[in-house]
């Protein structure tokens, strides 16, 4: 039986369960399986993992605080949440532990998000009886290179591309949102083509930027710039919006992205402020999920003003 929930900061203090000041309220309600040990995977980046030294209350730079799922139901309604985003690490009842989650959240009717590691079609078929719409992968490293140096993991690269595939089947296109993360080592060039790949499958793509946190394999690796992380970013939104192919983008030999194969005047125009804001499920806005709240976000929980987004794009061209 599950006794407790870890609750991500903002989410708490929007609930009630937390008091604190948040520069951005969250609109769904992002919780995470509480599991007293580590993840089964070792991912290189992530706090939770097998060998990581770090604060299992976190996950990336927020943190998570444990509390009494009898008390989180009570409370969420005081959110005004649009969405429930479940997270889950690896452990040995996670799926157990998941159903009975999803059971408990029922009578709460919101539309339930899931990110998960690879289940069979059996189980995410129960998922989808239990009003799960939307399943988030994590995938996380734009190539199989990557994947390798970065995801010590239970899961192959083509597990995971496998995975994509059965939440594609069993959900609807564009009901996988594969998790990819600037920053880990990658080219442009393999970024932009694993995007590519996604979205030829119906997938969908949320961008992370790395964040270094004290206690994980690379801690001392730096995150990626933000004009870099922008371009990407504007990769992202005109291959999802089918406004260039993975053809007219142009890169350097060392796989750097220099041009989009759309000039400068055009692209200014078909530039809107969601190429830059957070793109996930339904209602998701997972405001400084990777940067500090004084900072220039990577990802804005709000869509910037139009005025702005022409100065980033111009900025980055």
């Amino acid at each position: 039986m599950v006794e407790f929930i870890r609750v991500s900061y903002g989410t708490a203090v929007a609930m009630g369960l937390k008091h604190g000041k948040m520069l951005a309220r969250p609109t769904t309600a992002y919780l995470m399986t509480y599991w007293p040990g580590h993840c089964r995977n070792n991912c290189a980046f992530c706090v939770q993992a097998r060998e990581s030294g770090a604060n299992l209350k976190k996950l990336s730079r927020v943190t998570w605080p444990a509390f009494e799922l009898e008390d989180v139901l009570k409370a969420l309604p005081n959110g005004g949440f649009s969405r429930l985003c479940l997270q889950t690490i690896d452990y040995p009842d996670m799926v157990e532990d998941v159903l009975e989650l999803l059971d408990r959240f029922a009578p709460l009717n919101l539309p339930v998000s899931v990110s998960i590691t690879p289940v069979g079609r059996d189980v995410l078929k129960e998922f989808k009886e239990r009003g799960v719409d939307y399943i988030g992968v994590g995938l996380d490293a734009a190539s199989e290179r990557i994947y390798k140096s970065v995801k010590d993991s239970l899961y192959s690269w083509d597990e995971m591309w496998a995975f994509t595939r059965d939440v594609l089947d069993v959900f609807g296109l564009g009901k996988a949102f594969v998790h990819l993360i600037v920053g880990l080592g990658e080219t442009d060039r393999e970024m932009v083509e694993t995007m590519a790949r996604l979205y030829g499958m119906k997938a969908e793509v949320s961008l992370f930027a790395f964040t270094p946190v004290k206690g994980t394999r690379l801690e001392n690796a730096k995150p990626p710039s933000l004009k870099r992380y922008r371009r990407i970013q504007l990769a992202r939104y005109l291959l999802e919006k089918n406004l260039a192919s993975p053809r007219d983008f142009k890169f350097d030999n060392g796989g750097n992205l220099t041009g989009f194969g759309i000039p400068k005047e055009e692209l200014l125009g078909l530039v809107s402020p969601e190429a830059f804001a957070t793109h996930g499920c339904p209602g998701c806005n997972r405001p400084y999920y990777n940067e500090r709240p004084k900072k220039e976000p990577y990802n804005f929980p709000v869509r910037p003003k139009k005025e702005y987004v022409t100065g980033i794009t111009d900025a980055i061209l």
